[in-house]
């Protein structure tokens, strides 16, 4: 048998595919109902009202988002913060100011790796041709 401790509450459980023991995961899905239930009365909320109004702390919301078990669609108002500067946003993790960031040094790096590559191998061929040069003078 496979036993672990559940990274939620430490109790020693038998492994599952969640990796988590059965008693936490019951907690996370009434959560998650709980969720479920308050946005289809209210979908006005936002995610503070909705974490004060359900008891379900705010990263565990955020965390039904992420997943896509609470979309947008559902949730209009319950904006999530950028993972990199904190901005709100309604979809994804990244807001546009950070993705066109990322976007911009992700092309940088790719020129510099560029840059480097072809520096190497001017490198290379000018050390090759200098060992010709020398075999040729050497005659």
């Amino acid at each position: 048998m496979n036993l672990s401790n559940c990274p939620q509450c430490g109790k020693v459980y038998v492994k599952n595919s969640y990796n988590m023991c059965p008693n936490c995961l019951r907690e996370i899905e009434d959560q998650y109902r709980k969720c479920v239930d308050h946005l289809r009365k209210n979908r006005s909320c936002t995610l503070h009202e909705l974490s004060e109004e359900t008891g379900v702390p705010v990263r565990m919301i955020i965390r039904f988002i992420r997943e896509g078990r609470i979309a947008a669609k559902d949730a209009p108002n319950v904006l999530t913060p950028c993972e990199s500067c904190g901005e709100p946003i309604k979809e994804g993790t990244l807001c546009a100011n950070c993705r066109s960031q990322l976007a911009k040094d992700f092309s940088h790096a790719q020129e510099d790796a560029k840059r480097r590559e072809e520096r190497q191998n001017a490198l290379e061929f000018g050390s090759t041709y200098m060992k010709d040069r020398d075999k040729f003078d050497k005659r």
